[in-house]
């Protein structure tokens, strides 16, 4: 039983720590991820969580209070 905790509390804390991602990074990965699939003309904002509207959410971040979306069709601005 002491195991079944133990990777519990394991579990836990390891999706904490992915949720708690730098938002920048985090963004700036799934960027280059779609840009080696050859994806073009989107845009990935990071926004609140109840700004995600009819946006397809790709990533959470900042500890679960930021939300990374992403739309098609939109050319990328040179600073991402």
């Amino acid at each position: 039983m002491k195991t079944v905790s133990a990777l519990f509390v394991l579990l836990m804390l390891s999706g904490t720590a992915m949720a708690a991602k730098d938002c920048e990074e985090l963004k700036s990965e799934i960027a280059t991820k779609l840009d080696a699939k050859g994806v073009q003309n989107y845009q990935l904002e990071i926004v609140e969580p109840a700004d995600v509207a009819d946006r397809q959410q790709v990533g959470s971040c900042g500890g679960g209070t930021k939300r990374i979306v992403y739309t098609r069709g939109v050319a990328k601005s040179v600073a991402e």
